[in-house]
């Protein structure tokens, strides 16, 4: 059971990662394409805040997958 319990752990471990690394895709590089293509006319302070609030989820993400691995048998 041990063996079972601990690819679930994984699983979700890197499923949290993968939400991480979505996090980053959205909120850093989607709009840094879209002010390169002049598509977004956002003032400077909301892109680094909006920047700063997607790079903090992630880091939150990408912690709380490191404290699930933390779990493994």
């Amino acid at each position: 059971m041990t063996l079972i319990r601990n690819e679930r752990t994984k699983l979700l471990a890197n499923a949290l990662d993968r939400v991480s690394t979505a996090c980053v895709a959205v909120g850093i590089f989607a709009p840094f394409g879209a002010a390169m293509w002049d598509f977004a006319s956002t003032p400077t302070w909301t892109g680094v805040f909006s920047a700063s609030v997607w790079i903090s989820a992630a880091i939150a993400l990408h912690m709380g997958a490191r404290s699930v691995l933390g779990g493994l048998e």
